[in-house]
């Protein structure tokens, strides 16, 4: 009994130094792998070793900070400071908020995992904003808005797709039959009848392009560049934005791939109606340079005026025509990204900031401009025949009935009613004869 109970001990005595071995083994080996782990593992990626730790912003004092700077009863900046920063009036500022809040809860103040409170919403505007209007880069809002640099794109990103989302098909729509009237009551006391606006083309550099798209994107400047193209009335209002032409084309071709008139070529358009020098004409047109083509949508200047008659034409259109030259002044102005080359990568952020940057630049017109010099017609005005009419669908210019007919070609077959509309947008014969009856027209009116 006794050797039975030694030679039990031994065994387990055996068993448990075999254990421990095992252990000891097994603790190398973990100790081996994690040490691999740690050096061939890069830093900062995600949870792993070797992650740098965390940067305290104390983003909830700083939060209330900016409350104080901006947004209370009495804060430490008037609204004079707050517009000149923002770009924008405070109501319009807290309407976007408001808007913004309800669309997505991205914006609203949420705890984190560790039960502490996050960004306020007029934090993650404020960067926003302060990217758009400054210029800045991510990591430069940091120290105003105390968000990190991922964080600070990801508002941006998100800030500009929803601001077109909710406000594009107001703030970017085609101008309505009131807003017509109200251009064309302008072009007519300017001397230009049926004048709906001006129309032209921007550059803006993008700095970060890809390498195998530079070719495509490098006009004659030699340096990547996106198109724009706008048309723009005399209140800077942007009613056209076509993005995303690669630089190395012209207006030409900026003009081939735009929709500026597909609403008249479709017949969904309003149909305007003028009289010049006598004659009357059914389409508007926009003023443009020389590069445009000879159709009846647009008037251009002359290039050799011989008369002076032509040369008092040419000055005013001339001067009249920079308006769309004076709104992407002002929008690169107050929208500095816009000035400077933009350093995001992909096509559809960089469609998304531009398209942003318009829309809040027609609220900030819309909620600032005043027209003071515009007022009712009279009905004495509405009866002249000089004066433009505007309607909602296409009339018959002698009846003033709705068109209800098929168009025949040449030979004698019925052409389709688009087909028509599109021959007389691009007519060079109506483009003349509009060409010289404004010529004759701001003539008389300026009584030379």
């Amino acid at each position: 009994m006794d050797e039975l109970n030694r030679w039990l001990l031994e065994r387990d005595r055996e068993n448990m130094e075999e254990l421990e071995r095992i252990q000891a083994t097994n603790s190398q080996a973990v100790a081996l792998v994690a040490q691999y782990q740690l050096e061939q593992t890069p830093r900062g990626r995600g949870s792993r070793p070797g992650r740098a730790p965390n940067v305290e912003r104390h983003r909830e004092v700083r939060g209330q900070f900016l409350l104080q700077d901006y947004f209370v009863e009495r804060p430490v900046y008037d609204e004079a400071s707050f517009r000149t920063r923002y770009r924008m009036h405070k109501h319009v500022f807290q309407r976007i908020m408001e808007d913004l809040y309800n669309h997505d809860s991205f914006w609203r103040q949420k705890p984190d995992a560790t039960r502490k409170m996050g960004l306020l919403p007029e934090q993650k505007m404020t960067g926003a904003l302060r990217m758009l209007a400054y210029g800045a880069a991510a990591d430069q809002c940091d120290e105003i808005t105390r968000m990190g640099t991922s964080t600070a794109l990801k508002c941006l990103k998100k800030f500009c797709r929803q601001i077109e989302f909710l406000y594009g098909e107001w703030f970017l729509r085609p101008p309505n039959s009131a807003d017509l009237y109200r251009l064309l009551n302008r072009g007519q006391r300017r001397g230009f009848p049926g004048m709906i606006g001006s129309i032209d083309c921007m550059h803006w550099e993008w700095k970060n392009c890809p390498t195998g798209w530079a070719g495509a994107y490098s006009g004659r400047k030699g340096r990547p560049t996106i198109i724009l193209e706008a048309v723009a009335s005399y209140d800077t209002h942007i009613w056209h934005a076509f993005f995303g032409t690669p630089g190395a084309q012209n207006d030409l071709n900026v003009l081939g791939a735009s929709n500026v008139f597909e609403r008249v070529i479709g017949g969904t358009a309003p149909q305007v109606q003028f009289e010049v020098n006598n004659k009357r004409y059914t389409n508007g047109y926009y003023l443009a340079d020389g590069i445009y083509p000879r159709w009846s949508t647009f008037v251009k200047t002359i290039s050799n005026p011989r008369t002076e008659h032509e040369k008092h034409f040419c000055k005013k259109q001339e001067a009249y025509r920079k308006d769309v030259e004076r709104c992407f002044g002002i929008i690169q102005s107050r929208w500095a990204i816009l000035r400077h080359g933009a350093r995001l990568f992909k096509l559809e952020d960089l469609r998304a900031i531009m398209i942003s940057c318009i829309i809040l630049h027609n609220m900030i017109v819309e909620d600032e401009f005043v027209e003071k010099e515009f007022v009712e017609p009279e009905e004495d005005d509405l009866m002249n025949p000089s004066m433009a009419t505007v309607y909602d669908r296409p009339v018959h210019p002698d009846t003033g009935e709705p068109i209800q007919f098929e168009p025949v070609g040449r030979d004698g077959q019925h052409l389709p009613a688009f087909r028509d509309r599109e021959f007389q947008v691009e007519s060079a014969y109506l483009h003349k004869c509009l060409q010289n009856d404004l010529v004759m027209h701001n003539w008389s009116m300026d009584d030379n």
